[in-house]
């Protein structure tokens, strides 16, 4: 069975992927190419943010009773990527071509630092906790690969 840990970094570096795509064409202001490349990071990130917050954070709040501690900053942190990809669009849609380097800068250093929690603490913690739990991990593998 893959870890969860594992699982999650992997979808990490694909929304990292497709980030630097549409962060090329949006920087660049080739806004045909920004429109594609921005609506698959932002369907990626959605489809990330949707298999932590509907799946594997509560099955580790459950398990642990922690809820108040990193699951809460993450969702936080989903919320202000959230904003940022709203951004994102609007600067795409209005040819803004400083408004996106601005967001884009700004988003790109919050994944990093959240990447970075959530590879380095609360996936190997969520591992511990129902890592061996094969309804979530069956869950987060058909999220994930949609």
């Amino acid at each position: 069975m893959t870890a969860l840990s594992e699982l999650f970094a992997a979808h990490h570096a694909t929304c990292d992927l497709a980030f630097a795509d549409a962060e090329v064409a949006g920087v660049e202001a080739r806004w045909t190419e920004a429109t594609t490349t921005l609506g698959r990071f932002d369907a990626l990130m959605k489809t990330h943010f949707a298999s932590e917050e509907e799946t594997l954070f509560p099955a580790f709040e459950k398990a642990t009773g922690m809820t108040q501690g990193p699951t809460q900053m993450m969702r936080l942190e989903h919320e202000q990527m959230r904003a940022l990809l709203g951004r994102l669009g609007t600067a795409v849609t209005t040819q803004d071509p400083d408004e996106f380097a601005g967001a884009a800068e700004t988003l790109l250093v919050l994944m990093q630092q959240h990447n970075l929690k959530e590879e380095r603490m609360l996936y190997p913690m969520c591992d511990r906790a129902v890592g061996g739990d094969a309804g979530v991990v069956a869950a987060v593998t058909a999220q994930l690969a949609s």
